[in-house]
């Protein structure tokens, strides 16, 4: 009796944990693939992870940085399994834009991201989308601290040339 009611309990804490953080679980997913479906698909294949290992995860110092390591990790994973599949253009954007946002250098930027490579994303999306340390994101994504910045430096130049002088200028001054 006593192992179903922690089983009840730790079930609890889980749909708490994925009801809170599937939202930011979602958007960082769809960042990283730019497709709709398929960030629903990585959103529920990392819950599921989470779930799994839930009395791991909810042991760990940071959930959060948790969850989005997992998350990388299976789309980066996703990639290598796929990676002679085809890659879909970016439709609709699914959330409206923020008072002062340029909608116009969004899409650009959103459509810029879906060219370069899965890794360089992934660096890009968690250093500067989702304001991650490089620290932050070397744990999030296996790697040292160095080979974050070295990455970051790499992304960042073939977005720039990606993107083309003037929308590269534009991202630098705001």
């Amino acid at each position: 009796m006593i192992g179903k009611t922690r089983r009840a309990e730790e079930s609890a804490e889980f749909e708490d944990f994925a009801y809170s953080r599937g939202q930011r679980l979602f958007r960082t997913a769809l960042l990283l693939c730019g497709d709709w479906h398929l960030a629903e698909d990585l959103t529920q294949v990392t819950l599921a992870k989470l779930f799994a290992a839930w009395p791991k995860v909810r042991r760990a110092d940071n959930q959060d940085a948790y969850a989005r390591g997992t998350l990388v990790r299976s789309y980066l994973s996703h990639r290598r399994l796929r990676r002679s599949g085809e890659r879909p253009a970016l439709g609709e954007l699914p959330e409206g834009t923020a008072p002062g946002d340029d909608p116009a250098l969004r899409v650009t930027l959103l459509a810029a991201l879906a060219e370069l490579q899965p890794r360089d994303r992934a660096v890009l999306v968690l250093r500067y989308w989702e304001d991650r340390s490089v620290e932050e994101t070397a744990a999030e994504l296996g790697v040292s601290a160095g080979a974050v910045r070295a990455q970051s430096l790499r992304a960042l130049g073939r977005l720039r040339a990606v993107l083309g002088p003037e929308a590269a200028e534009h991202l630098t001054r705001s």
